[in-house]
């Protein structure tokens, strides 16, 4: 028996013993009742109101403040992974320039607040919008590329928008914009010992909830999005983007419909991020920030909204829970993906049908699906 079919076994068991439980778990799913799901769906929401707890913070977050955290990287990589996903997941495009909108989104609360007086909730529908309108802008001239074409579009577009921010006084150059206000405050509402309307910048409590809000209405969209029309025909374009086209799928405007979705997202999370830290410069969004919610939804799981929320929790979680590693924190992030996209390429938590995509040798990401040598397997499967 030759060595490739031993690691090819040894890849099989790691998978088996990580997807077992996994198919267990969807299998009562796809059986239970209703009311058991949104029983679930109740229990997973109460749970992650209840995770700014104090007394989780020394397991959690041992070197910086459980709290805070909670909020960025956490919070704001989980949404900002969500709407990636749209993009990726859904209609299998890659975007390396996914930052841009996030930046656009923060921009937009700092410059209509400080320069106009503007509050936060008329801001935040705004933010969306003209985050949304800039994915369309982006999109209507390049989203007839495809693979690494696309790829390098999309990563000049977040560049130009990080070097228009640097050069332009009105938008405070390099030094950025602060003194960005907060929120209004209505105090007098507590939950868990926190005034859940009394935004401060030294509370970041208060924010995470609003983002908690933000991202459960995000994940009600997206499940709506991914059972209707618009969702099976971005399944369609991912798959096969061709034979979509002559099935009759206007391929061209559900790619412009799922990029803007996607950057509409990005551009909620920037407002929130502006509004708590009251500061946003250039250097909050440079390329790696893309590349990291990049990882995010590939290890987790493209296309499968909890396997994305999960990937997007690790992925900012484990580098500040081994802060005190210093520089080998890095490394060993590192040795944990490369080890992931050996063992499980397909992600934690994939979607049924993105693993079987993966078994057949595709990467389910349209034309920038990585191939996977089903070789070995095969091999296997003959020799029993």
């Amino acid at each position: 028996m030759s060595d490739n079919t031993n690691k090819t076994r040894n890849a099989a068991g790691w998978r088996d013993a990580l997807g077992g439980p996994l198919e267990t778990a969807r299998t009562w799913w796809d059986r239970a009742p209703g009311w058991q799901r949104w029983a679930v769906y109740v229990l997973l929401i109460v749970g992650a109101l209840f995770l700014p707890y104090q007394g989780l913070a020394p397991a959690m977050s041992p070197e910086s403040s459980w709290q805070t955290i909670l909020f960025y990287p956490i919070g704001i990589y989980v949404l900002l992974a969500l709407g990636l996903n749209v993009v990726i997941g859904y209609a299998g495009m890659l975007d390396l320039g996914y930052v841009a909108f996030w930046a656009i989104g923060a921009y937009t609360m700092a410059t209509m607040a400080v320069k106009h007086g503007i509050g936060f909730w008329p801001l935040l529908p705004c933010g969306i919008v003209l985050a949304a309108v800039s994915g369309v802008i982006l999109g209507a001239p390049t989203l007839r590329l495809r693979g690494d074409y696309l790829a390098i579009v999309t990563l000049g577009f977040g560049e130009i928008v990080r070097k228009v921010a640097e050069n332009t006084n009105w938008l405070g150059g390099t030094r950025g914009i602060n003194n960005i206000p907060h929120p209004p405050s209505h105090e007098g509402v507590w939950f868990a010992g926190v005034d859940l309307f009394t935004y401060k910048i030294r509370d970041a409590r208060p924010y995470y909830y609003l983002l908690v809000a933000v991202i459960v209405l995000v994940v009600i969209f997206s499940k709506r999005l991914e059972a209707s029309r618009i969702g099976r025909s971005w399944t369609a374009i991912r798959e096969d983007e061709d034979a979509a086209e002559i099935m009759g799928v206007p391929t061209f405007k559900f790619k412009l419909l799922s990029f803007a979705t996607g950057a509409a997202i990005g551009g909620a999370a920037g407002v929130v991020f502006a509004a708590k830290t009251g500061y946003v410069a250039p250097a909050n969004f440079p390329f790696l920030l893309s590349a990291t919610i990049l990882a995010a939804v590939v290890l987790g799981g493209a296309g499968n909204i909890p396997g994305v929320i999960v990937g997007a929790f690790l992925v900012a979680w484990l580098p500040e829970r081994f802060r005190g590693l210093a520089d080998y924190r890095d490394l060993a992030f590192g040795a944990i993906l490369v080890a992931m996209m050996i063992f499980r390429p397909e992600g934690l938590i994939p979607s049924r049908q993105r693993k079987a995509e993966m078994a057949e040798g595709g990467g389910g990401m349209g034309h920038l699906g990585a191939e996977v040598d089903t070789s070995g397997t095969e091999t296997e499967v003959g020799s029993r």
